[in-house]
This record gives structure tokens, sequence and C-alpha cells, in this order.
């Protein structure tokens, strides 16, 4: 009997509502910054998380093969080996990205996927795409291959009101590529609103939406509670209340086109507190915490191992992990700060008590 098993069948019928066993999940969209933030942060996501998808937009943002290997060497270094974590490196796609490049990238298993920014659409997003149009080569050849185009889904226009600019997208831009590219796989990544559950539901098996623990969360009226609060502060920015509902709903129902994906992003304290306070939640450290919170509420723990550790990699067409992670039913402090490349950062939840812990992996 393995230590596992060994683990599992000593646990009572009482208990086991105390505790989840499930398989180690993945997650879908992480940014693990380079240099002391990197060192600093990464074992936060390894220590729950097999795999993670790795967006590029460092400065100057992944853009080729070798400075994909490069960061991806860079991260591994940085990792407790024990943690036996594997990053999933993504190209970030320009104007004038070369095809070949892409599809290289993903023939030599370094590229999992190609990252849309629309052009100043987020954090690091000066060099991202300013007309679709552009990349309709690179799209095609990603369609031929089987990659997955991952969307930062906003439009940028300054008379388009920061609330609608998701909506606007979907309409102007996601609808017109899906219909001209119509086996390209396609994650909507960090959905915000009713329109991007919609939008998901009706495509085909080749659309799917990762879903934060933030915008699960909390809606707009958080950025603004008692004053300006930078720390809620993210893009895309949270909406209204039926929003919120919504991706709830959609995260919790166990459809295959909802799956984990943090989009943890960290910051010092003083760039998220200061007179242009930066977009990112890091919530890397209490990620899964975070997430059993939610699903509890919605009675939907049965559905929590689904979307954390299996539609994620039947989307992108990877093995299942093997191992398994443990969520206790134990209060969780979350601390105010933690220290990061010689500063600090605030945590997601920060100062907050969360109900589950997580405490152990066990591997099979």
């Amino acid at each position: 009997m393995t230590a596992y098993q060994t683990e599992k069948s000593r646990i009572s019928d009482t208990q086991a509502a105390d505790q989840l066993v499930i398989r180690q999940p993945d997650d879908w969209h992480v940014h693990l910054r380079d240099d002391d933030m990197l060192k600093a942060v990464v074992n936060y996501t390894a220590r729950q998380f097999a795999r993670a998808i790795v967006m590029p937009n460092l400065a100057p943002p992944v853009t080729t093969v070798a400075a994909a290997d490069a960061y991806r060497k860079r991260i591994l270094a940085a990792t407790d080996p024990d943690l036996n974590f594997t990053p999933l490196m993504t190209c970030y796609l320009t104007d004038d990205i070369a095809p070949d490049e892409v599809e290289l990238g993903f023939k030599e298993d370094v590229f999992t996927a190609c990252k849309l920014y629309p052009a100043n659409a987020t954090t690091n997003s000066s060099h991202g795409v300013t007309d679709i149009r552009n990349i309709y080569s690179v799209l095609d050849a990603m369609q031929r291959i089987g990659m997955p185009l991952l969307i930062h889904g906003e439009v940028t226009d300054s008379d388009i009101d920061i609330f609608d600019r998701e909506a606007v997208f979907i309409d102007r831009i996601l609808k017109q590529v899906v219909a001209d590219f119509p086996d390209l796989k396609v994650v909507f990544e960090h959905i915000t609103t009713a329109d991007a559950v919609a939008f998901v539901e009706e495509g085909g098996s080749n659309i799917a939406a990762t879903v934060t623990p933030h915008h699960l969360e909390f809606n707009r009226n958080a950025m603004f509670e008692g004053g300006m609060r930078p720390h809620y502060y993210c893009l895309p920015v949270a909406k209204r209340e039926q929003h919120r509902l919504a991706l709830r709903r959609a995260a919790t129902s166990g459809s295959a086109k909802f799956f984990l994906g943090t989009d943890s992003a960290p910051h010092t304290i003083g760039a998220k507190e200061s007179a242009c306070g930066c977009a990112g939640i890091f919530n890397a450290p209490f990620a899964l915490e975070s997430y059993a919170k939610t699903f509890e509420e919605e009675g939907a723990l049965d559905k929590l191992e689904a979307f954390a550790s299996e539609h994620g990699p039947r989307f992108y067409g990877l093995p299942l992990n093997e191992g398994k992670v443990v969520l206790t039913r134990r209060e969780t402090r979350v601390p105010p700060t933690l220290e990061a490349a010689g500063t600090h950062v605030a945590p997601y939840h920060a100062g907050d008590t969360l109900a589950w812990t997580f405490s152990s992996l066990k591997m099979d």
C-alpha cells in the first residue's frame, strides 16, 4: 500500500469532511517576474502547483525561442528542486513576430502557447499587438499545429469605459478571430464578465477560459470602500456584482471550459500604493485556500478538483498530474506582508483568516 493510500484509508467518514485530497493542480496563468523578485515568489507557486503557464511580459518581453529557454532556466534555478515544478513558457506576440519562430518554439517544446496582449492593455504590454490582423499569419500557423492562443481580452481605446473593455473586445475582435480561425485553440484569460462567460459557453470545445480567485471574491466596489484601495486594483478590473456571480456560477459548474488561472502578479507595496499604482494581485501564497473558500460557499467542493486539476491539462493535451495535495479545514491567518526582493509585498487576503490550509503534498 502506498503512503497516500495509507493516509486516505485512515481518514474516517467524519474526518473526511474536514480534509480534501485532490490531484495536484496546475496554474494556467501566472506572473513570476524575473531576477530578485522571481527568486522571492516562484516557490509560492511551485509548492502548490505542479506546472504553471508563465506569462512573457518581462522587460524586454519574451519573443524568441532563445529568450524563453533562458527564462525557463532562470525559473528552474530559482525553484526549490524538491518541489518538482515545471514552468510552461509562452511567447509574447508582437505586430512583426515571425510565424516560423512561433512554430519552431512549439515544435521544440519551448513554447507551450502564445500570449496576445493588445498594446498598452496591462503591465509591460507596450510591445503588444496594435491590430489583430497584423498577426493573422501567426494565428494561421498556430491553428495548423494546434498551439493555444492565450488572450488578454480588452480593447484599449481611451473613449471606451474601462468597465466595458472586455465586452467590447468580444464584439469587435474575439468573435471575428474565432470566425476566421474556427479550429484555433483559444483561452480567454482571467475573464471578468457575464459576457465572457456566455461567449465561452457558446463556443466550441476549442474555446476555454481561466478564472482568478480574486475575481470570484470581490466586485468593483472593493476598490473604493472607505477610500482608494490599491491592493484590489488589477487588470482587467473587477466588474459589477452581476458579473462576479456569473463567474462563480461558471467556475463551480463543473464545465470543462473553465479552469484555474491565478493571474498572480506581485508588485512591491510601494509600487501598489504610489500615485500611479500598479495593477496586479499577488495571490500565489494562498491560492488553493482562496479557491476552496469560493467553492465551499457555492456548495461545490466536490467540483474543485476538476476545475483545479483536470480541465486545464485536458484542454492543453497534457497528462494529468500523478501527485496529490491535501487541504485541511484549519484556519490560516494570512500575514499582512511578505518579504520579497529586499522589500515587501502584500499577499491577497492580507490580514484575513481563511478556513482552509494547504497542509501537505502526497505522492503515489
